[in-house]
């Protein structure tokens, strides 16, 4: 089973509009940071999408990504949805839409918003067949659990998918641990988590966090993802243990 970290950044990227690098070294290229994404993929070739970024176009060309099995929505934040139409080419030549997930509330608001990607428009066929999660337990071969994370005022879905043994967590966008966190992400082969900044935020987790939720999980290896432009790669890394990792877009690890 594959993760690929496809974007690792904040809300506004790093660098941000205007070159804007903050303490981050330009000269590094994993501090160059895409909006968050993550693709898991099974030996057989199944993959899933989690988020639509604003540069998902990027992000599927970069990685050579051409089919998608399914796509997974944890909120309906603009970084984590405003790629949405990208998806489009992704449905050339398929005999159906893809297969997109998300809770009650995600759905709701993504229908709102983006209603021509699920129900078609002048011609034009339906790109996302969109379903709450509801029960769903397995898809394309993968095992499929979730829980709701607080993010400030609204909440964010939690993803852990398990394939050929192997099994990758991914918790980006939460202010908080809860039980039910750590119950979905306990033990889990890799963590991808959501890691701002240093310094606490109201509705992400600051480094202190993230780190606290991979102890408290008794996660094998954590990846910080979701990072701002004060987040350094080299820097960061150097404070590391082994088993865990800065993101950087284009990451690679089996699980």
């Amino acid at each position: 089973m594959k993760l690929r970290v496809l974007g690792c950044g904040t809300s506004t990227g790093v660098p941000r509009i205007g070159n804007n690098w903050g303490i981050c070294d330009p000269d590094e290229p994993k501090n160059r940071r895409t909006r968050v994404s993550i693709a898991v993929e099974s030996k057989a070739g199944q993959r899933l999408l989690v988020d639509t970024s604003p540069d998902l176009r990027a992000q599927m060309l970069a990685n050579e990504i051409d089919e998608l099995d399914a796509v997974f929505w944890t909120h309906d934040h603009a970084d984590h949805c405003h790629g949405i139409d990208d998806l489009r080419p992704l449905r050339f030549g398929r005999k159906g839409p893809i297969a997109g997930f998300g809770s009650e509330e995600t759905v709701r608001r993504l229908r709102q918003r983006f209603g021509y990607v699920f129900a078609g428009r002048d011609g034009y066929p339906t790109i996302v067949e969109l379903s709450t999660l509801g029960n769903l337990k397995m898809f394309a071969g993968f095992a499929v659990e979730f829980c709701e994370m607080p993010h400030g005022p609204i909440h964010s879905t939690g993803y852990r998918f398990e394939a050929d043994g192997g099994s990758i967590g991914y918790a980006t966008d939460f202010g908080a641990i809860t039980d039910e966190m750590l119950y979905l992400f306990e033990d889990v082969d890799i963590l991808v988590t959501d890691c701002l900044r240093r310094d606490p935020h109201p509705t992400h987790a600051n480094l202190d966090q993230a780190l606290k939720l991979i102890e408290q999980s008794g996660a094998k290896r954590a990846v910080l993802s979701h990072l701002d432009f004060s987040m350094d790669y080299a820097t960061l890394q150097a404070e590391m243990p082994d088993h865990i990792m800065v993101g950087y877009d284009g990451m690679e690890l089996e699980a």
